[in-house]
Formats: structure tokens, C-alpha cells, sequence
């Protein structure tokens, strides 16, 4: 066992024999507790024909153990006034509770016991592929998430960023308890856990529930990642008639998670389209009246990243919509952000990032994904140095680097009212 102890936080860190991770922050002045057992495995892992097993599993954990059933799951954590939830994403998965500090061992109970000694059992699951079913369907009746699943998909084309997490009608339907238990034994294995906690809580006491819990478990074996994505920038114009809007998806290349040039890419993001006073809400809402909602936000992973900027407008007036984002583009290529503007985006950005790590529950998501992508605890000291130190001829140089017309993606869906939108309508 190797242990680790952060000079200017109360963090600390402990690697344990079986290869799981335990990372720990003291928050003494509250009476909450949050922990989450982290897996290193999302539908990025998956087989073509897997597509959507990742999160299948995740729900398929909650239909009952050899120690509890589904109810008695759910009773657990409500008895003890637990807020239990799981998701997946692309590159990780994640199962967590929220409690009391004086539940917290009750809390990790529950938890551990759902990812080390689940059912599977057949009627759960042909019961629960309808339920996944319903819930592509759900996505397919909601055209701002469907225009970023076929973004997405045409973007990383013929690579597993690029399927759906949820997975396709036809995968969902083939799964069955003898792929569930094998996907299970590959991937659910203490060395491709992490277990995260923060809140008021002592490191050695949480290390001893997790020696108790997943401490016997065998290592496994490490999961390890598909090829490195390449993007195929192509346009798609999808015509559906019966929706009120056009969803357009215009996408560019970002850097990876943990590139050195990441936080003055967060920046240009921030001031294309990362609040209300940001250019784009101001030229194509405030300004011009063409859209309710238009933004831009970031897609990073391991090795590969994507910005991508979302607008909803009439069909009408979608190819100058689509002209307007691109005529930002072109501006952050060729003038520096003024003085003014830099200091308020970087303002937005600091302050957006501390508020939204003021919870336990946020401050244990945060400790699970630094460890995952660098290996490390950041203070929230040096995410602001580093965001200070951005200037705006570092903006200007990413500009100029990524927003290139050839490698510009976009995907519009919805009545398109015969609109055609070309490579040479994204000139930048």
C-alpha cells in the first residue's frame, strides 16, 4: 500500500495492493459526506457490437445483489436520507452517495455492494433493455440532444467516441445476462477503480471501509484504451419536417483534456459563447433576435478534443446563423481580445469553476477526474494562476491553430426549408 498526502490541501491519497485508487478531502466545517466509486471504463471500451453495454450495466446494478434486491437497494439509501445516483460517459463511470457524515459507512456499504456482487438476472435484464429503449426514443424525440448524437457520431466516425453512449435499439436488444457477466468481469475490477470522498470525513476511516469492502477483490486486469481518434470534419444537412426549429451543431478541433494549452482554450470558449455577455449570445440573440438559445462548450478526452457551438432557429434563417458563428471565428483569428474583454471572461471563468466546487458532492467529482487525467490534486489556486497567465495572443494563436474552414464540422437538423449550407459558407 503506497500513500500520498498533498502539501497545501487536506488531501490525500492511497493506492492499495489490488491496484485500487482512494482519494480524500477534509471539509471539517460541514455534515455531509460524498463518495463515489469510480470506474476507468465508459462506452469508449466497448466493441461495436457492445455499443451501450457500459450503460446498461450501470442500470442493471441497481435490479439487486446477492445481498439485496432492487427495493431494498432504494430503501437503504432513503433510510439514511442518501442521495444515490450513477451515470456514464464516454471515458469513465460513475456510481455515488450523498449522506450524513455519521452514515457514511452505512453509505459505502450499499455502494460497494453494488459494484462487486450485482444479479444480472435474466428478467431484469429483458425488462430493463425496454426501459433503454424508451430512453433512445427520448433522445430521438429531443432534436437540440439528437443533433449532437449525430454530430457526434459523424465527427468520430468509425471510432467508439463517436457511438452513442445509450448504445442503438439493436445492440440494447442483443444484450444478455452471459455479455453483461462478461463485460462485468472485464471491467469492474479494483485496479480500474477509483474511490473518491470528501465532506467531513478522516482518510483512515474511509481506507478502512474500503479495505473492508473492495480490499479482498482481485486487481483484474487494466483496461485499456481504443486507438486515438481521428475527426472527419464533414457536413450534414438533416431534413425534418415536423419540428418548429433548426438545430445547428457547428464543431472544431479542441486539445485534449490534459494538453498544456487547455486553459487558454477554455478561455476563447468562454468568450465565444460561454454566458450572456459572451459574442455569441450578444450578436445572434440580443442583437439580431435569431435564437432563444446559443452557446459553445467543450468535449475533451484522453486524447482528443471537440468545441462545438449549438444554436436553434428558424429554417429560414439558419444559413445566417451559421454565417454569424463563423464570422466569430474568423474575428478571434484576427483581433486580440481586448483588455477589457479578456478580464471579464477570465472572471467568468474563475468564478463559475470555484462556485461550482462549493459542494461535497461536486468537490468528489472533481478529486475522481484529476486523478483519472493527471494523476494529481490542482488547487484551485493554481487553476486561477493558470487562467491568469493566459493572454490574449495565446487566445489568437489557439484561434488560429484550431477554427481552420477545412477541419470545421456541422450538423443541422430540422425543416430546412431548402437551405444549403457549404464548405465555402465556413470561411474563417
Amino acid at each position: 500500500m503506497k500513500q500520498e498526502n498533498h502539501p497545501q490541501a487536506p488531501v490525500r491519497k492511497t493506492l492499495l495492493d489490488n491496484g485500487l485508487t482512494l482519494v480524500t478531502e477534509e471539509m471539517p466545517s460541514v455534515r455531509s459526506v460524498s463518495i463515489g466509486i469510480w470506474l476507468r471504463t465508459g462506452s469508449r471500451a466497448e466493441r461495436a457490437e457492445e455499443n451501450g453495454i457500459t450503460h446498461f450495466l450501470e442500470h442493471m446494478v441497481f435490479k439487486g445483489t446477492h445481498k439485496r434486491t432492487a427495493e431494498e437497494i432504494a430503501r437503504s439509501a432513503d433510510s439514511i436520507g442518501g442521495h444515490l445516483d450513477a451515470f456514464t460517459a464516454k471515458e469513465c463511470t460513475s456510481f455515488s452517495i450523498k449522506v450524513l457524515d455519521e452514515h457514511l459507512p452505512r453509505a459505502f456499504e450499499v455502494l460497494a455492494d453494488l459494484v462487486k456482487d450485482p444479479l444480472l438476472r435474466d428478467e431484469h435484464v429483458a425488462k430493463e433493455s425496454q426501459v433503454i429503449q424508451e430512453e433512445i426514443k427520448m433522445v430521438e424525440d429531443t432534436p437540440d440532444d439528437l443533433v449532437h448524437e449525430i454530430f457526434t457520431q459523424s465527427y468520430w466516425r468509425n471510432h467508439p467516441l463517436g457511438r452513442p453512449i445509450l448504445g442503438t435499439r439493436q445492440t440494447v436488444r442483443s444484450f444478455n445476462r452471459k455479455r453483461l457477466c462478461r463485460y462485468f468481469r472485464r471491467h469492474y475490477a479494483p485496479c480500474n477503480m477509483l474511490v473518491s470522498a470528501a465532506g467531513n470525513l478522516r482518510h483512515q476511516q474511509v481506507l478502512d471501509l474500503v479495505q473492508q469492502e473492495l480490499g479482498p477483490v482481485a486487481a483484474g486486469t487494466p483496461a485499456v484504451h481504443e486507438r486515438v481518434p481521428v475527426a472527419s470534419p464533414d457536413i450534414r444537412l438533416r431534413h425534418k419536417k415536423n419540428l418548429e426549429q433548426v438545430h445547428i451543431c457547428l464543431g472544431a478541433p479542441a486539445y485534449p483534456l490534459a494538453h498544456p494549452r487547455r486553459f487558454a482554450c477554455y478561455v476563447l470558449n468562454t468568450a465565444l459563447g460561454g454566458g450572456m455577455s459572451s459574442r455569441l449570445f450578444q450578436n445572434v440573440r440580443e442583437k439580431r433576435g435569431l435564437a432563444y438559445a446559443v452557446f459553445s462548450g467543450l468535449s475533451t478526452y484522453t486524447d482528443a478534443g471537440c468545441l462545438n457551438v449549438y444554436a436553434g432557429t428558424s429554417g429560414a434563417n439558419a444559413r445566417t446563423v451559421v454565417q454569424l458563428i463563423v464570422e466569430e471565428f474568423a474575428r478571434l483569428k484576427s483581433e486580440p481580445m481586448g483588455d477589457e474583454e479578456l478580464r471579464r471572461t477570465k472572471d467568468f471563468l474563475k468564478g463559475s469553476t470555484l462556485l461550482g466546487l462549493e459542494s461535497t458532492m461536486s468537490r468528489m467529482s472533481n478529486l475522481a477526474r484529476q486523478e483519472m487525467y493527471f494523476g494529481r490534486y490542482i488547487t484551485m489556486d493554481e487553476i486561477a494562476r493558470e487562467v491568469e497567465a493566459v493572454t490574449s495572443d495565446d487566445v489568437l494563436a489557439v484561434a488560429r491553430e484550431l477554427l481552420d474552414r477545412q477541419r470545421l464540422a456541422l450538423t443541422v437538423l430540422g425543416p430546412l426549408q431548402g437551405a444549403r449550407i457549404t464548405r465555402a459558407d465556413l470561411a474563417c
